[in-house]
Parts: structure tokens; sequence; C-alpha cells
């Protein structure tokens, strides 16, 4: 199988190496790694290219954010399947491809995902966060789950036919995608029990009470557009899915 990974950066200077140094490790050999770089104004573009040897595709030109960046990748992967680490994150060990893989090859999934450990910027061994995703059930969304975004794997084929990410939602496009493929269409949908990525704290949809709200009323509009009418407690049921990463450890 091959995997096509996309990696959307801009001034990431500090912390892409890392995302490089974790895809190279890799036990699962059929990699297309990808880079989607939307004119970086640090020294993102000389890191880019002294890692020139290790990737596949390059791209580097204006984009209308990070989902728009993700949507040029999937225009220009190759792969089987198709899935993003950011240029902030690591694939947690060299055997994560590897699992995704062997996944994919054990029954008829669309898409797959895993669990999630947020870590500190500065020291990636301490563990902030703890995201157990859990065995998938499709009407776990209605109570606003939805799989670590970072873990997520989809066959390239799907996002041909359903599309890609919508960019008008902001921070939220990643739900609406899912919502879209998962619950709208139902597409088949398995889990690995283990952490594959690790991501570091920080995320632009939790950065301050304000940007929660507006990600609060784009989550609504999620299911609208997909012609579905919203979970009545979405407000307040998804954001308390996330309250046992604060206490579950591995």
């Amino acid at each position: 199988m091959k995997i096509s990974v996309v990696t959307a950066v801009y001034n990431r200077e500090r912390t892409i190496g890392d995302t490089f140094d974790s895809v190279a490790k890799q036990h699962h050999t059929d990699i297309e790694h990808i880079v989607v770089d939307g004119m970086s104004s640090d020294r993102t573009g000389d890191v880019i290219a002294a890692n020139s040897d290790r990737i596949a595709i390059s791209v580097r030109e204006p984009d209308d954010g990070i989902y728009d960046a993700m949507n040029k990748g999937i225009r220009v992967a190759t792969g089987d399947v198709v899935g993003f680490l950011h240029a902030d994150d690591m694939l947690a060990s060299p055997t994560a491809l590897a699992s995704v893989a062997d996944k994919f090859s054990s029954g008829n999934f669309d898409a797959i995902y895993a669990d999630l450990e947020y870590v500190q910027g500065k020291n990636t061994d301490q563990v902030v966060r703890y995201w157990q995703s859990g065995e998938y059930d499709h009407q776990r969304m209605r109570w606003g789950w939805m799989p670590p975004h970072t873990t997520v794997f989809v066959r390239r084929t799907v996002y041909e036919r359903l599309g890609g990410y919508l960019t008008e939602f902001g921070s939220a496009a990643d739900y609406e995608c899912m919502v879209r493929l998962m619950f709208r269409h139902k597409i088949q949908v398995g889990y690995i029990p283990e952490v594959t990525v690790k991501m570091r704290v920080g995320g632009k949809s939790n950065a301050s009470l304000r940007n929660r709200l507006i990600a609060n009323q784009l989550d609504r509009q999620a299911w609208r557009v997909n012609g579905l009418r919203p979970p009545m407690f979405l407000r307040i049921s998804k954001p308390l899915q996330k309250l046992p990463q604060y206490w579950k450890r591995r």
C-alpha cells in the first residue's frame, strides 16, 4: 500500500525537521511525503530544501489557509490512502504507518484513525493530554465525537468522490469533512488502538474563548450544510468529549 503523507506548513522552521525525521524513520517504505508550503517567510524553505531527498512532491505557493493547502496535497497525491501530518507534529513510532497499512489490509475500510498524544512544545517526551479515541460507532458523532484528525487516513478515491475540505469552515473544516464522510455518506471506518501521532500543544480553534464560540457555531453549520439536523446538545456534548483526555494515560 502506498501512503501519501501531506504536510501543510507556514513558518515552522523550528519544528518541521522533527516531522521529516519521523516520516523518514518509518518501517513502512512505500511512502510519498508531500509538503505544501504557503510561502513561509522564515527559514522553513531552507529546512525543506535540506530535506529534499526525503520529499516526493514539494509545492510552494500562496494559499488560503491550512485547509486550502491540504486540498492541494490531496490533488497531487498518488497514494492509495492520504493522511496529514502537520509541521508541529510527529509520527509517534517507526511502526505507525505500518499499523495504518496493516489495518487497511485487514478489512474493507475506507478510512482508519488511531489515538493521539498532545505533548509539550519543547519537550515532546512530556505528554500533556492523551486522546484515546475508542472503537468506531457511527452514532457517537451525534454526541460531538470525532476522531483525532491528524491520525485519520482516508482512501484517495473517497476524497475524489466525496470532496476534500470546505475552506469557508475555517478551523472547523476537519469536523465538517468527518461529518460528511463518516456520518452522511457512511464510509467504512476502522480503529487502531494505539498512539500513531504526537501533536505539540496548541490549536487555532481552542486558542481563545472567542475562537471556541465561533467553532461551536461552525460545528452546527457542518451538519446543516450536509442536509442534516444538528444534534440538540452539540455545543455542550462536543467539548465534554475532550474532558477524559486530561486524566487518561496510556
